[in-house]
């Protein structure tokens, strides 16, 4: 009987091969791209008319101009407001100067998640982005936030 026992049991080089295979797919199964984790797919744009966005504000009306963001009023001085479903960060460096960015992190794709200190920060790596151009202050991130459009019609803040 200890025969049969020998002959069915593996040899101690198999056993921490088959250990050694299932610890690599556990690893490999973690492993993943920074931008995939942390950044949600970016959300269908809303119909004219639509319900209120993520912002609070109502989408687009049915004229065609785009719903505001926020009033300038809004938007601090030397500082900035992140507008994640929208895609974009709104700042105001100076009184009455009106900025906009990508909300995209260039460094990994992370949505930013505040403004604060004249500086658009992305808590996913501690990359940051000056509130007048975009430009890199610090971090990871090596490329700036590109611009993005936005009007001011009166007190409003919209996108272009």
């Amino acid at each position: 009987m200890s025969d049969v026992d020998e002959r069915h049991r593996p040899s101690r080089r198999a056993a921490l091969a088959c250990a050694g295979a299932a610890g690599a797919g556990v690893l490999l199964t973690g492993c993943q791209t920074y931008g995939e984790a942390a950044a949600p797919p970016a959300p269908a744009a809303p119909a004219a008319g639509g319900p209120p966005t993520a912002s609070g504000r109502a989408a687009a009306p049915a004229g065609g101009a785009a719903a505001a963001l926020a009033t300038v009023a809004d938007i601090p001085i030397g500082g900035g407001r992140v507008f994640a479903a929208e895609g974009v960060v709104v700042t105001q460096p100076e009184a009455g100067t009106i900025k906009a960015f990508s909300a995209k992190c260039t460094h990994a794709g992370c949505t930013v998640s505040e403004v604060r200190e004249r500086a658009i920060v992305c808590r996913c790596h501690n990359s940051a982005f000056d509130i007048a151009d975009g430009a890199v202050k610090g971090g990871p991130a090596r490329q700036p936030l590109p611009a993005a459009g936005v009007t001011v019609e009166g007190d409003s803040v919209r996108l272009a």
